[in-house]
């Protein structure tokens, strides 16, 4: 009886994170119409999203020690609202006028300050309110919520603009917080304050605690193994988020383009699914090299073609595997991590596995125009081998750069097979 109503805190605490999810999904999408329109460039609308992603990113280690400091829901309603600070300084410069660049980008920096503190207390939460047996499932529903912003958000933001201006997106935007703030407020009046969240009295000592966290990461060899494996992932993923683009506007038109793109997404929303309705069981550990495997195989397939329906297949496949692969490596760290230093514990993860995408992202650009396509033009020096299999001109180098990320993807499922110190982390989940 107790896990059931734990569990029903947990769906709570995950349906005011899912609304919330999608409010912050119409801002970023609204967001990133005004600034293109205001400005006409894309670095504007690229400063932007540098400012929403970064702060929240290296800041998450301190916020997880916080949260292994304080109540771990109060944490949460902290973010929230502050959060919601952020989007109330835009709206409040819009109704005044028009808000310049560094305006916009200081506010959603702030917001994603705050994002710091909300999610590495929301993930050592989970743990706090659940079983391990309930793991899988809630990573999996965790993750539909989050994917909820990339499929939702888009369409629903395209029609509200269509009807109304950017302002009333934020102010909607900054009603879904609320709804979040009050969730997790009736999750908190029905529990106990965990006694390893009570403030201690003593100075905080960030960085003693942050050498905490990582002590208990180093102390799990496998846990170490795992996470070098996601920020892999997330570094291949990082490609294919900026390259997609190009490599299809090569050869097809944008509308075409964005269908491509809403069917790979629905992918990620139907692997979310099968693991939120089915608890995954057995072998974790050889879940995860198959579904790398199986990622890392569609993820070459995008690149080696321009048969778009080819692409369209991979994408959703690839796109598919991804939440069992985060799920299998979310279920092994938390049954391999002790629950008092969780919240330092992910922070430091967060920071670890997301520099992938930081490392795409800044070298994907340069491998692409400088390396990779000339190699696949007319008289590059692959043109007269490989471009008789994968084609030559425009956009094939980025075919061939996608190709290479994913048989890295390939490489890291054979890899995972053989490393005992990963396999051990399933012995220890019986």
């Amino acid at each position: 009886m107790m896990s059931s109503r734990s569990y029903g805190r947990f769906l709570l605490l995950w349906m005011g994170e899912w609304i919330s999810s999608i409010g912050s999904g119409l801002t970023a999408f609204a967001l990133g119409v005004y600034v293109f329109h205001m400005t006409g460039t894309a670095t504007s609308v690229a400063m932007v999203t540098l400012c929403a992603y970064v702060p929240s990113i290296v800041l998450g280690p301190f916020g997880g020690v916080l949260a292994d400091r304080f109540d771990r829901r109060l944490m949460m309603i902290t973010g929230d609202l502050g959060s919601a600070v952020g989007l109330v300084f835009i709206l409040v410069l819009m109704l005044e006028g028009e808000p310049s660049l560094g305006q916009i980008c200081l506010g959603v920096a702030l917001s994603s300050v705050f994002v710091s503190l909300l999610e590495p207390a929301y993930k050592a939460t989970i743990t706090d309110l659940l079983s391990v047996e309930q793991f899988a499932k809630a990573s999996g529903l965790v993750q539909l919520a989050a994917s909820s912003k990339y499929l939702l958000s888009p369409v629903l933001a395209g029609s509200l603009l269509a009807i109304t201006d950017i302002k009333n997106i934020l102010i909607i935007d900054i009603f879904t917080f609320l709804v979040t703030v009050f969730a997790v407020f009736a999750v908190k009046r029905s529990m106990n304050t965990p006694k390893s969240a009570a403030v201690t009295g003593v100075p905080l000592q960030l960085f003693k605690d942050l050498r905490e966290g990582w002590k208990a990461l180093a102390s799990v060899q496998g846990v170490l193994q795992l996470i070098f494996v996601l920020s892999m992932v997330t570094f291949c993923a990082g490609f294919l988020q900026t390259l997609f683009t190009p490599l299809l506007l090569a050869f097809t038109d944008t509308r075409t383009l964005g269908m491509i793109e809403s069917i790979s997404a629905v992918g990620m929303l139907a692997g979310s699914l099968v693991i939120g309705i089915f608890s995954l069981k057995g072998n974790i550990v050889r879940l995860l090299a198959v579904s790398l495997g199986v990622a890392g195989l569609c993820f070459a397939l995008v690149g080696m073609s321009t048969n778009t329906a080819l692409i369209t297949s991979a994408g959703f496949l690839f796109f598919a595997a991804l939440p069992f692969v985060n799920t299998s490596a979310d279920v092994m760290i938390r049954s391999n991590i002790p629950g008092e230093v969780q919240g330092r514990a992910w922070g430091i993860i967060g920071v670890l596995s997301q520099f992938g995408y930081v490392a795409a992202y800044a070298c994907s650009g340069v491998l692409s125009d400088q390396v990779f396509n000339p190699l696949l033009q007319e008289g590059g020096m692959l043109a007269s081998s490989v471009g008789r299999i994968i084609g030559t001109g425009e956009g094939r180098g980025i075919g061939l750069l996608l190709m290479v990320a994913g048989g890295l993807i390939v490489f890291a499922a054979f890899m995972i097979s053989g490393m005992t110190s990963i396999r051990s982390l399933n012995k220890k989940m019986k």
